[in-house]
């Protein structure tokens, strides 16, 4: 007899964008939802809290992102936010996805998913921040707040086995990441240092007054035992969302660590995004600008046609 899988689990499929090969997961019906992964990670890590999303009325897709678990690198040289912006959106369209969605990124990919609501506004309905890069500015713990090229790559290196081997529910976390961070690093070394050098330099501040400005809700969420993503990150990336955000227990990974604490502090936003979805065209959907206005609205040549607005 064939074997029939739990709703809520996640089919692992493949797809080309721009002829390259794309490895993503998808469950559920209802909302659309895009999830964009950290950095040196892919999907997988993320099962048991994207499976609490399916529960809240979602359909999940979430990507492996270019030259992360198995998915083909971007194409040339190009390696910017811009350009995975590009790859992201281009991405919906090869899943036949029309709706708006409610884009969730983690880590790296909440500057991602940043970069995707300020250069695709009408591709993005509601947007949730986790833990993301991108405010621009780090410190130490108590220490002068710095612009975020003054933080050198070793204080990184440092807290990042320091946060996921303290972190609670340390199990979970390590079976998770350790399975496509590994395969990552070994296979694409370059690809991880690249990502690496501009996720530890990201800003997208800008980008998010822009983002702000059409009406798209924002929400950031930060683990206030981050190590990784200092508290003054949070606090540059809420100054520019206009939001006062919302501080969680745990530390940089606590959505893969406690995922029925993630749909908890998900279930707002869902909520919000479906009555929303409901109610018709967001101010975002209807909002149009010139191309040449800040780069919102533009395409980048390597993935398709020209955005319409």
């Amino acid at each position: 007899m064939p074997r029939h899988e739990p709703a809520d689990h996640l089919a692992w499929r493949t797809v080309e964008v721009g002829g390259r090969r794309v490895n993503y997961g998808v469950a559920g019906k209802g909302l659309p939802v895009l999830f964009v992964h950290g950095w040196a990670l892919g999907s997988h890590a993320y099962k048991r809290a994207l499976k609490r999303l399916v529960r809240l009325g979602c359909r999940v897709y979430a990507p492996a992102l270019p030259g992360f678990g198995g998915t083909e690198g971007l194409p040339g040289r190009a390696c910017d936010l811009t350009a995975y912006a590009a790859w992201t959106e281009s991405f919906l369209d090869a899943v036949d996805e029309t709706e708006p969605v409610l884009a969730v990124g983690h880590s790296f990919g909440g500057a991602v998913a940043a970069k995707l609501a300020h250069d695709f506004p009408e591709r993005v309905g509601s947007l949730v921040l986790i833990n993301a890069v991108g405010g621009g500015v780090w410190s130490r713990a108590g220490g002068e707040v710095r612009s975020i090229d003054e933080r050198p790559l070793w204080d990184w290196a440092v807290h990042f086995p320091i946060d996921v081997f303290s972190a609670r529910g340390i199990r979970p976390v390590l079976s998770a990441i350790l399975p496509e961070a590994l395969p990552n690093i070994v296979h694409n070394p370059l690809g991880m240092w690249k990502a690496a050098e501009l996720a530890r330099r990201a800003d997208v501040t800008s980008d998010l007054l822009e983002v702000r400005g059409t009406g798209i809700p924002i929400l950031v969420l930060w683990g206030q035992g981050d190590t990784i993503i200092p508290r003054a990150n949070f606090d540059a990336l809420c100054a520019a969302a206009g939001s006062s955000g919302e501080l969680v227990p745990g530390k940089h990974s606590w959505l893969i660590a406690d995922p029925d604490a993630f749909a908890e502090v998900m279930t707002g936003s869902v909520i919000d995004a479906s009555a929303a979805r409901t109610a018709g065209p967001s101010p975002a959907q209807r909002w149009s600008v010139p191309a040449a206005s800040a780069g919102v609205g533009s395409r980048h040549p390597t993935f398709g046609r020209a955005a319409t607005g």
